[in-house]
């Protein structure tokens, strides 16, 4: 059973500044959220060691990098024995361009996004090591033509 951490607002206050930006020194996030360095320290140190704040990264902007394809894989799997699912997360783990891999319920077992620079490296990609992942049945492929939605932080 998962640990469930609780929260007061002063918690939930610094989680939300935090994920507009981790780049507040501690003094600005204490101010932001009404509390002295030393305690807002504290509190930050406590979320980062309970796992809540996984990490702080700088988030990039794929077209300007030329990674403007997204590709939404969904994949089905030949045998559902937990060897065969582990080898197939494990592999996926492995390969650059899938930036996303949930395991699903419904009638496909994974869902992946894709980024990549272009339709021709998708289909080389999907030719040469999707298909060859272990233990796929299937790839089932939907290209985003639009982002209309994106945001990293979580609904606090």
């Amino acid at each position: 059973m998962k640990h469930m951490v609780s929260l007061d607002d002063f918690d939930r206050k610094i989680l939300r500044v935090l994920q507009e930006s981790a780049d507040y020194s501690m003094a600005e996030l204490g101010d932001k959220v009404g509390l002295s360095h030393t305690p807002c320290w504290r509190r930050v140190k406590r979320l980062e060691a309970e796992g809540i704040i996984r990490g702080r990264v700088t988030l990039l902007n794929p077209q300007k990098l030329n990674l403007a394809v997204t590709v939404h894989c969904h994949v089905t799997i030949q045998k559902h024995d937990e060897d065969s699912l582990n080898s197939f997360e494990s592999e996926v783990q492995n390969v650059q361009e899938i930036v996303e891999c949930y395991s699903t319920s419904g009638d496909k077992d994974y869902v992946l996004r894709v980024v990549v620079d272009s339709v021709e490296h998708y289909e080389q990609l999907l030719k040469r090591t999707l298909i060859h992942l272990p233990n796929v049945a299937s790839v089932n492929s939907t290209f985003a033509l639009k982002q209309v939605k994106y945001t990293t932080e979580l609904p606090l």
